[in-house]
């Protein structure tokens, strides 16, 4: 068994060397050059890219710079903690979404019936959902880059809408700040969501939010007790946030990808 790991390994880093000869590599090249399988080849690729070594493509894979494994990496996360806040949704369920891409991904991984989402994020428009999920935008003053609805009348629609559930996404989240956004015309629809849900507010944010502090709070630490996060989100961070009554959701890459 021992040796069998040994030989394992040891062809994992002869890719490696190979790549820093040819930055790309086939699946069949390799395949071909070490006797074995492709699916064995995949299963290699697949280790290295769990690890940061390198990043797959369609029939092989590539050195890619850290910035670019960072990127891939944080993408991955919040496709995880999308479909982990899905899960949360149960049949009948109403729910707020904010202006978030993050929460607004969920929309692609509820699987339940007769749910309406209610949001201010202008993208819904173009975002993919099942036949049992009812998307209502609020309306507003339509603001680019996000395409987020905002102003008076997004509020005035919203003062009479109490949904089960809220999906807010952030810009960071502390015990210091509470949840924060870097856009002041979001903070009183993100309160007005928070406060009008009947049932449970949930937080969505990756590692790279956690313990930051953006310019604006929606809601202050006391306020959330949802937090659906990453592994790889400072533990310090995430023990402050549970001694300050926050129940900590956290998504990994082996369990859920």
């Amino acid at each position: 068994m021992k040796r069998e790991r040994a030989y394992v390994d040891g062809r994992r880093k002869q890719i490696l060397e190979i790549m820093k000869e040819n930055p790309k590599v086939r699946v069949d090249d390799l395949a071909e050059r070490f006797q074995v399988s492709l699916i064995t080849i995949r299963r290699d690729l697949q280790y290295l890219e769990d690890r940061n070594q390198l990043v797959r493509f369609y029939g092989g894979a590539t050195f890619a710079n850290q910035e670019e494994i960072k990127e891939n990496e944080i993408k991955l996360y919040r496709s995880l903690i999308a479909q982990y806040a899905a899960t949360l949704v149960e049949n009948g369920d109403s729910l707020f979404i904010n202006t978030s891409a993050n929460a607004l991904q969920m929309l692609e991984y509820i699987d339940k019936t007769n749910v309406t989402v209610i949001t201010n994020n202008g993208k819904a428009i173009h975002t993919n959902h099942a036949s049992g999920v009812s998307v209502i935008l609020t309306g507003g003053e339509l603001r680019h880059p996000k395409n987020a609805m905002l102003g008076d009348f997004a509020m005035r629609n919203l003062q009479t809408v109490f949904p089960k559930k809220a999906f807010m996404g952030c810009s960071g989240i502390s015990t210091m700040s509470g949840m924060t956004t870097e856009i002041a015309g979001e903070v009183k629809i993100n309160e007005l969501m928070i406060h009008n849900a009947t049932r449970e507010v949930y937080v969505l944010a990756d590692h790279t939010k956690v313990g930051k502090n953006s310019s604006f709070t929606s809601s202050p630490i006391q306020g959330i007790k949802h937090l659906i996060t990453d592994e790889k989100a400072p533990q310090e961070v995430l023990s402050e946030l549970e001694n300050a009554g926050v129940q900590i959701h956290l998504v990994q890459k082996e369990r859920l990808k």
